[in-house]
């Protein structure tokens, strides 16, 4: 008799821009998973010094690092993802989705999801991190 293994937990996670079309939708059918809006956070697309560049550039992380409210946010989801991850790795689920999402998704959204993403793999688990918009021009007025 072979012993069936149930594969490891993947997170899926995602930065997008609401202004895009809001969240990801979940292509397995399973639903779920968590929305973190960063709106009200502060926003570096204010700065023009800081507007072209993306959630991933120095000057972006720089910038969230300074910045209180963007820390606590971050602990705070890290927190909630990975109470249900270890969660779900218990109870033997596949996959598990989590987005961040901010006016054009380049960001607040993408700084937000590259910190989860590297808590989550220091911790042990499988993350495929996508940025759905960060490609976008930052033009217009955000909310």
């Amino acid at each position: 008799m072979t012993e069936q293994t149930t594969p490891p937990l993947t997170v899926h996670l995602y930065s997008f821009g609401f202004k895009f079309g809001g969240a990801p939708a979940d292509d397995s059918g399973h639903g779920g998973g968590f929305v973190f809006d960063c709106r009200a956070l502060p926003n570096p697309f204010w700065d023009e010094a800081l507007r072209p560049h993306a959630g991933t550039d120095a000057p972006i992380v720089e910038f969230m690092e300074r910045e209180p409210e963007a820390q606590e946010f971050a602990d705070h989801a890290w927190w909630l993802v990975r109470h249900a991850a270890t969660t779900y790795t218990r109870l033997g689920r596949e996959r598990l989705m989590v987005s961040f999402g901010c006016t054009g998704g380049r960001h607040r959204s993408v700084y937000q999801a590259e910190r989860l993403h590297a808590r989550l793999v220091a911790d042990g688990f499988r993350v495929m991190l996508t940025h759905r918009d960060m490609h976008h021009p930052a033009s217009g007025a955000p909310s």
